[in-house]
């Protein structure tokens, strides 16, 4: 900031004003930079997109509350350290007003919430500031995070089923944060500032005489403006082996704006193999596949962030701004084997102002495979030694099998950290989505543009890019993510990372080798699923009836192989003794037939009885899996033979639990059911 007052105070005087004007120009700058951190003033900060370049004045650290599993202690410690109950964990549970609150967060300010996120957010979320014996926030958990219970769609986000918060939440000595709901997954990023930094707690008031800047700034978020500059066009075609330059300018200027568009007979593989490399005031900060730079490898997969835009035609666009003091060069690489034509854009503001805050652009790639999901490990995206903010990132994966393949935690160490200050609780609650889910979705800061299917087989890109939650480091920034498969398998992992750096700062990523992207690696065809010789799947059947209109009764995959049929069952969330689903079974051929139902083992799975065409049949069945966090098979449970018609009606009722059952305990899982004709 000192830098920017001398520059102005120069151009005063440049101007001819007297001296007393020109310091009182200066007083009024001094205080402008001690301005309060406000509602107003991160809002702002938000969808300023030329901010995220300089070193954040006044300095602050980005760290993470979640509900890891508090058994990950020490990474020396293998089987713990991998531990995988990241759901219901708190810092402890406090009594107030004669409320059980579970608190998810404490800390001293001051400081501001920048982001909340969660899968299945349930209960009254409360947030006290100031150790203020009343909350600021009370309502229901759902309604704040996903919901419109503070502000509107963008800023308050739900994403393939996970549910964000985007309101920043500034507090001046203190946030506490607790919710009366059980058994959730939550994270919350939240900034402290350095001591003395005047922050004004968010108030009530503040959200009502603010509600046209957060309404300003929602629609900033879904339309950005056009940034600053002039454009300038540039056709490169790019021969293999060969680099063609696409820019090179002289400073101090900004980039604001760069697009480009490949022609290429293999467009997916010229994505991936032709190299955009970036050099400002002579240090390369960019050397990364130029489909991966835009955040949705392989291939073209449209979508739009605050960052990034693709579009349906292939035209690939980026706002990241990228500054430079004397002089800067951007070349185009191609490690293929294909000639690649390049057509764009890239818009240059010449007015930009360097100053001793300011910062280079970074983007770096890496790939490894095949990757042994057992046993697991943390696979590291970058480590950066030098001072900078970490500012997002795109996660490729590359799955042989419809299997989940995320349950991995994001650990984050900043500046020396012997334990990560971030702890996650699963790839795609880092993501800002939930439940594994395999549907594209799009918003500001997280997007999912590709996920192949079925199930999570395939290609998956998932992006996450930050805002008031970028990361500032000091001296050092390392950013792993657990390789947490629910099968033993070979998978494919790229990482493309974003950050800002000072000048002189460095990476562990290694030069891209042209056989490392002279080819796009696709999964291998899937194997036909296991199924049940003249089983009727359990997921196709239809729903007759339920005892509660809103019990859910839906498909879900099942990812231990060659034990369920179809690889899928269905899935009943029953939470009481006495709920039921009907099914209605067809018959080829009417007359006595035998009846064998597959049910699902669980640690939360209930005590089932069965009944057809309103008889009882069979015994009642515990499906409690006694072999730990494990699911399993009944195998085939004989009911009887029955005679039947076209059709018949199977119900099945929770009839009660298994002491050693975990909460819901009455949870239960239909695979299959069998019809064999009796003569």
């Amino acid at each position: 900031m000192a830098v920017v007052h001398r520059r102005i105070v120069r151009a005063l005087h440049a101007a001819g004003l007297p001296v007393v004007i020109v310091a009182c120009a200066l007083g009024v700058l001094q205080q402008a930079s001690a301005q309060t951190i406000d509602l107003h003033r991160l809002l702002n900060e938000m969808v300023d997109r030329s901010l995220i370049a300089q070193w954040p004045d006044p300095a602050y650290t980005c760290k993470q509350f979640s509900s890891y599993d508090r058994a990950s202690t020490t990474s020396e410690q293998h089987e713990t350290w991998f531990a995988n109950a990241d759901h219901g964990q708190f810092l402890r549970t406090e009594t107030i007003d004669g409320r059980q609150e579970h608190v998810m967060m404490d800390a001293d300010g001051p400081g501001a919430i920048v982001h909340i996120w969660s899968a299945n957010p349930n209960g009254t979320l409360r947030v006290y500031l100031d150790r203020s014996a009343e909350p600021l926030i009370e309502m229901p958990m759902a309604q704040a995070i996903g919901g419109d219970g503070l502000v509107g769609e963008l800023l308050s986000t739900v994403r393939g089923r996970g549910c964000n918060l985007y309101l920043p939440i500034p507090y001046a000595e203190h946030c506490l944060v607790t919710c009366d709901g059980p058994d959730f997954y939550y994270q919350i990023n939240y900034r402290t500032y350095a001591d003395g930094t005047q922050v004004t707690s968010l108030t009530s008031q503040q959200l009502s005489d603010d509600a046209d800047l957060i309404e300003d700034v929602r629609t900033r978020l879904g339309k950005p403006a056009e940034p600053d500059g002039t454009v300038g066009m540039y056709t490169a075609t790019v021969m293999p082996g060969d680099e063609s330059p696409i820019y090179q300018g002289t400073g101090p200027a900004l980039i604001s704006e760069f697009d480009c568009r490949l022609m290429s007979r293999d467009i997916e593989t010229s994505l991936r193999s032709l190299i955009l490399v970036a050099r400002f005031d002579g240090e390369q900060t960019i050397e990364c596949p130029i489909g991966d730079f835009f955040g949705a490898a392989p291939g073209i997969n449209p979508y739009r962030s605050w960052w990034f835009q693709i579009e349906d035609v292939g035209r690939m666009i980026s706002w990241w701004p990228m500054p430079f003091a004397e002089n800067a060069e951007i070349r185009l690489r191609n490690d293929g084997s294909t000639a690649v034509t390049v057509h764009g854009g890239i818009r240059v503001n010449d007015r930009y102002e360097w100053d001793e805050n300011t910062m280079h652009f970074h983007a770096g790639w890496k790939i490894e495979t095949p990757i042994h999901t057992q046993p697991r490990r943390d696979w590291n995206y970058v480590t950066i030694s030098g001072q900078g903010v970490y500012v997002g990132d795109m996660l490729g994966v590359t799955n042989p099998n419809e299997t989940w393949w995320g349950e991995g935690d994001e650990k984050i160490y900043v500046d020396g950290e012997t334990f990560p200050s971030h702890f996650g609780t699963g790839t795609e609650d880092y993501y800002s989505y939930a439940w594994c889910c395999n549907e594209q979705f799009e918003a500001p800061f997280h997007n999912q543009p590709r996920c192949d299917g079925p199930g999570n087989y395939g290609h998956t890109a998932v992006n996450r890019f930050r805002s008031l939650d970028a990361i500032p480091f000091t001296r050092s920034f390392q950013m792993d993510m657990e390789v947490w498969h629910w099968q033993e398998c070979d998978v494919t992992y790229n990482a493309t990372t974003y950050w800002y750096a000072r000048p002189g700062a460095t990476s562990n990523l290694v030069p891209i080798a042209s056989d490392q992207v002279s080819r796009v690696r696709h999964a291998p065809p899937l194997p036909p699923p296991f199924a049940i010789k003249g089983g009727i799947e359990g997921e196709s059947l239809k729903v007759l009836g339920k005892s509660d209109e809103d019990l859910p009764a839906t498909a879900q995959k099942l990812w231990k192989k060659e034990m369920f049929s179809n690889d899928n069952h269905l899935w009943v969330q029953a939470v009481r003794p006495g709920q039921f689903v009907e099914v209605e079974i067809p018959v080829k051929r009417a007359g006595s037939h035998r009846i064998e139902v597959y049910m699902v083992k669980s640690w939360d799975y209930g005590i089932v009885q069965f009944s057809v065409n309103g008889q009882e049949a069979g015994p009642e069945v515990d499906t409690y899996n006694t072999v730990g966090k494990e699911i399993g098979a009944t195998g085939p449970i004989d009911i009887g033979v029955h005679a039947l018609d076209t059709t018949c009606t199977l119900r099945i009722t929770v009839v009660g639990s298994n002491e050693k059952s975990l909460d819901p305990k009455y949870y239960f899982g239909l695979d299959a059911v069998k019809l064999t004709p009796v003569r």
